[in-house]
């Protein structure tokens, strides 16, 4: 099976009266998704941070490019997609659960909630102590299954910046008492911090994607009998770059990141899946 991974999207409202920005940001956004959404996959996920500010007119017209796409697509919420209105508005326009999991195929998806509820002063991450609870019976229910993990923030100094202040989970939250309990191979896909980073800690592979504005591509993933193949796709359209610095040159509260693309490390692997025998119990 297959699925794909997108990054920060920043899907904004413009400034109309800037020349050209409203086209500008069609154009790079209808452009990019029709990319990332024809790639064949049996899942596509976003990592949050879908929209810009979350507003009503944010969430519909993105989510009717993706509709317009017959796709099964997820998306967990970031900071971003929560500072217009409450979690209960965004979940109404969105349609999808707050946090929750799937199987699929020979392996288990776990979509969480990191993001905080209209805070303009954190916008680091959270996790209460009902969906921590609910993780870790995850965790343990995934027995020596592949478990994908999807969220907006990092865990506390995993992948590239995530030892910074408001770019990780708190690091009060012990994650690692939940996350150490996995038998076998485990990913946990974030994004956030606007870098590519792949960092591996014990079952543990921290995948971090960079925002779509800074760079025009996507994580596919690969799940055969025994291997995770991570692989890296980027869009090489000029005119898709030269749209989205101009998108960003006009955003508020985005600034571009400059190593976004990381290096070639931080973008693709591949991790063997063992077999139940090689596993201490």
């Amino acid at each position: 099976m297959k699925f794909a991974v997108i990054g920060d999207l920043h899907f904004p409202k413009v400034d109309s009266s800037v020349e050209g920005l409203e086209e500008a940001k069609w154009d790079f956004y209808r452009s990019f998704l029709d990319h990332f959404l024809g790639n064949e996959a049996d899942l596509h996920i976003s990592l949050g941070d879908l929209t810009h500010y979350g507003t009503t007119d944010e969430l519909e017209e993105v989510y009717q490019i993706i509709n317009s796409k017959d796709r099964n697509f997820y998306h967990v919420l970031g900071n971003h997609d929560l500072y217009a209105q409450s979690i209960e508005n965004v979940l109404k326009i969105t349609g999808q659960p707050l946090y929750h999991t799937i199987a699929k195929g020979n392996a288990i998806f776990a979509f969480l909630n990191t993001a905080k509820e209209m805070d303009y002063e954190d916008w680091g991450g959270s996790i209460n102590q009902e969906q921590l609870a609910w993780l870790e019976e995850v965790v343990e229910a995934s027995g020596t299954k592949p478990l994908f993990v999807f969220a907006h923030h990092p865990v506390y100094n995993t992948t590239s910046r995530s030892d910074i202040d408001k770019l990780s989970i708190d690091s009060n939250i012990d994650m690692w008492r939940v996350l150490e309990k996995k038998k076998g191979q485990a990913v946990y896909f974030n994004g956030h911090n606007h870098q590519n980073s792949i960092v591996h800690q014990g079952n543990w592979t921290f995948v971090q994607v960079a925002a779509c504005l800074d760079e025009q591509a996507w994580r596919a993933v690969e799940l055969t009998d025994n291997h995770i193949i991570i692989s890296h796709h980027k869009v090489t359209n000029p005119l898709m770059s030269n749209h989205a610095a101009f998108i960003s040159e006009h955003m508020n509260y985005f600034h571009p990141t400059p190593e976004a693309a990381g290096t070639e490390k931080d973008i693709q692997c591949v991790l063997p899946i063992r077999a139940v025998s090689e596993i201490t119990p």
